[in-house]
């Protein structure tokens, strides 16, 4: 079995840096008492291989680990999770809300993008113009973009006012907004609702983030 250092098996748990760590356990602050359990300073940590976390984009943040320029999604988690070596699963471009999937788990990432896992995506978006039912039936078909591309079917369903949702099953360069603009219905805003069976709750806020449970996941891959 392979062995893990207990300074780093603590960082990956958010709780100091590495550095912190082996001061602690220097001073003789650190006990392990167990396999699983890891006492420190009176807190015990219990420790995962990987974390799974979901977000409210906020609009105006871009989704990237970092940008010297620009505010990213990981600038607005609390320190703890800074630490965990998070990425966002996929992206929502800088003026798209909603939500949004951080983890420190690559197969996971890949399972939840990957068009041949078939994780539909659902978005709610405010357009110019009013979209109509030929233009339900063009995203059904699969739309092909101006540059060529072209798209899965998806589903566009009319909510009337100037809103629709769209549910798509892959994430190219801001696909949506692309989708829609080439039926003549430029987005005016856009919000991700949705990722597989899993739902945004209505009272995380912007740029709130909470921890998925074990069933959680299990939604997410079950719709």
């Amino acid at each position: 079995m392979a062995m893990l250092r207990l300074d780093k098996l603590l960082a990956d748990e958010g709780v100091a840096s590495r550095k912190d760590l082996r001061e602690m356990i220097r001073a003789g602050r650190v006990t392990v008492d167990g396999a699983v359990e890891r006492p420190l300073d009176g807190e015990r940590v219990g420790y995962r291989r990987f974390h799974y976390y979901m977000m409210d984009k906020p609009v105006g943040v871009v989704t990237a680990t970092e940008d010297k320029r620009q505010q990213t999604v990981l600038d607005l988690l609390p320190p703890d999770l800074k630490r965990m070596g998070l990425f966002p699963v996929g992206r929502l471009d800088k003026d798209t809300s909603g939500l949004l999937l951080l983890t420190d788990d690559g197969e996971f990432a890949h399972r939840v993008i990957s068009p041949k896992s078939c994780v539909k995506k659902r978005y709610y978006a405010e357009v110019e113009g009013e979209a109509d039912e030929q233009d339900a039936l063009a995203f059904s078909r699969g739309i092909l973009l101006r540059d060529g591309t072209q798209c899965l079917p998806a589903e566009l369903t009319l909510l009337g006012g100037g809103k629709c949702a769209v549910t798509v099953m892959e994430g190219k360069y801001h696909q949506v907004r692309r989708m829609l603009a080439s039926r003549g219905k430029p987005v005016l805003a856009l919000r991700r609702v949705s990722i597989g069976g899993l739902r945004l709750p209505d009272d995380l806020g912007a740029g709130g983030v909470r921890e998925l449970t074990e069933e959680d996941l299990c939604t997410l891959f079950k719709a």
